[in-house]
């Protein structure tokens, strides 16, 4: 596997990612199948009701046959570890792609539930699809908007029950340039409480610096923040961060 993981950029799969930035910004896909693609092999080689496996699954695919942009092994372990930090009782990501990031917070906090907002429904009906058949699509629940669409994606989390002081973790991993001004919007509902866990994901790569320098501004006044040094999804040369910021009473 260290071998994989360090010639992982000089894959086709990893190379074509960044050379359909605008398909994927127009479509939340990459135009090559590789997401539906994915899904079916989950679906033909996991064991269903097998969390772990499932997770498996998506990682062997996005090594052995084609790059995904999901969180990946390595950054989704330290996700695991803040999801457990908070003591997860609702977990909202943004950010849904393939379902995976979902699926870890899911098997970290196993009595939690967990809400996705994905702005691309071939992506949520994915995501949809492997989380059943991973047994957790009682508790993962994908909804279709993006933050900054005039409340109304926060309005529809709101009546799932999303209110002031209820929110324990935030996962950030959609639209980079989207993380400051989402965050700010969730903020402004409340929902985040002392001891609630933001973490960021590609904040080096492709990189948020807004989000990074707020964080930086921030420390010790409203987040006491930890900058993870690691590494881009599945490969071992790229190297990226993960911010994991705690609000302060």
């Amino acid at each position: 596997m260290t071998l994989k993981r360090f010639l992982a950029p000089l894959r086709w799969s990893v190379i074509n990612t960044f050379l359909l930035p605008r398909t994927f910004a127009r479509t939340g896909q990459f135009g090559d199948g590789r997401e539906a693609a994915a899904a079916e092999y989950v679906l033909a080689n996991a064991r269903r009701g097998d969390v772990d496996d499932v997770l498996d699954a998506m990682d062997r695919f996005a090594y052995d046959k084609t790059f995904l942009i999901s969180v990946g092994d390595e950054k989704g372990a330290l996700l695991d570890t803040a999801v457990k930090r908070a003591e997860t009782r609702l977990a909202l990501e943004l950010g849904t792609y393939c379902g995976y990031g979902a699926l870890r917070i899911a098997r970290a906090a196993p009595t939690a539930k967990v809400f996705s907002v994905e702005w691309a429904q071939a992506n949520a009906d994915i995501a949809r699809r492997i989380w059943a058949h991973a047994g957790v699509d009682d508790r993962i629940t994908c909804v279709v908007g993006m933050i900054g669409n005039g409340g109304h994606t926060l309005q529809a989390l709101e009546d799932h029950g999303f209110a002031p002081g209820t929110l324990d973790l935030l996962f950030l991993d959609h639209v980079k340039s989207a993380y400051l001004s989402d965050l700010h919007s969730i903020m402004e509902r409340g929902w985040l409480h002392p001891g609630s866990i933001v973490v960021a994901d590609n904040v080096k790569i492709p990189g948020a610096p807004k989000y990074r320098e707020y964080m930086r501004q921030q420390q010790g006044r409203t987040f006491d923040t930890i900058e993870h040094n690691t590494h881009g999804e599945y490969q071992t040369v790229v190297r990226d961060l993960m911010l994991e910021s705690v609000v302060l009473p």
